[in-house]
């Protein structure tokens, strides 16, 4: 791939991500100089992290936090879920600016503002960013009690994200609102990533696919270089199947939360989507997409406010926020 393509493809990413452009190597390996054992010329001769070793990314990873957002310690085991930072960035500034679609052009900022992260895993990239950029508050649910510990621990060793997330320990791995949101909980946005995969093997399939685009090598047993556990990325009936789920529930809950959300990996996946948000009588639809990368994405979010519910809502949430 051309220097030039690769500028295009990264520039594809949110205008406030703080990673729109090349990565600053030497800035990383500034804030970070154990990088510098994990950069090597890329297909270009160009200085680059190797992408399929997932220590190389994890590393990478801890550099941007500190550089761009202040994240002194990031620590979380292994084998869970190593979040690509540029992406989740771009889905966090998506939301801002949903909200800001919202409230009269102006993105609502401030600890008011309430998110959901619905499995917030080990590494609670999604608070991080949405504390950091927007000084939002979060409740983090998790079906795994050591992702939380794991989370809590990164909470509680930056004094930046100490009273702004709350975790909640998801009880039922079937449900996604149920056991978290409180019956007179307000919630002013949900976030969701959403397991990608059916089974184990459909992963594995997955893996080895990646792991050859990104180093031209067919292995019988690759590590996946984000890593993540069998709760991250698998669960029965696959990306389809959560979501669905995750909206059949959302309408029971449809006065706690203004604007529910999750990633769309599948783009065969949307239709059947948007006819369950139609089912269930959602009020409003939009989809939102996202470009990270080599790899196409979106967001799909809804409401079931009506529109005098939705001025009522900013009214009484919003409006005092300054911006």
């Amino acid at each position: 791939m051309s220097k030039e393509k690769n500028q295009q493809l990264k520039t594809n990413m949110h205008p406030r991500n703080r990673n729109r452009e090349q990565y600053n190597i030497s800035a990383l390996i500034s804030v970070n100089p154990q990088l510098a054992n994990y950069i090597k010329p890329n297909r270009n001769g160009e200085d680059s992290v190797d992408f399929s070793n997932p220590v190389a990314v994890k590393i990478l990873n801890k550099s941007l936090l500190k550089y761009y957002y202040n994240i002194e310690y990031w620590e979380f085991p292994d084998e869970n879920l190593c979040p690509p930072i540029p992406g989740r960035a771009d889905y966090i500034h998506h939301m801002a600016d949903l909200l800001c679609e919202s409230n009269f052009g102006a993105i609502p900022t401030g600890d008011k503002i309430r998110c959901f992260d619905i499995g917030v895993g080990a590494s609670c990239i999604y608070p991080i960013i949405g504390v950091t950029e927007y000084n939002w508050t979060f409740i983090g649910s998790e079906i795994d009690l050591k992702s939380i510990e794991s989370a809590q621990n990164i909470v509680n060793r930056n004094p930046l994200l100490q009273n702004k997330v709350e975790f909640r320990w998801q009880k039922d791995k079937k449900d996604v609102f149920f056991g978290i949101i409180g019956k007179e909980e307000k919630i002013d946005l949900s976030i969701c990533n959403p397991p990608f995969h059916s089974s184990i093997e459909d992963a594995q399939e997955g893996t080895q696919r990646k792991v050859k685009n990104l180093s031209g090598k067919e292995l019988s047993n690759p590590i996946l270089n984000f890593s993540g556990t069998a709760s991250e990325l698998v669960f029965d009936g696959g990306e389809y199947a959560f979501i669905h789920n995750m909206i059949r529930e959302s309408e029971k809950f449809a006065k706690n939360c203004f604007w529910f959300s999750t990633l769309v990996s599948k783009q065969s996946n949307l239709k059947g989507i948007y006819k369950a948000l139609e089912k269930f009588e959602a009020k409003q639809v939009k989809t939102k997409p996202m470009g990270t990368g080599n790899k196409s994405t979106r967001i799909v979010a809804w409401t079931f406010l009506s529109e005098k519910e939705q001025k009522e809502w900013v009214k009484e949430r919003w409006i005092t926020i300054k911006n």
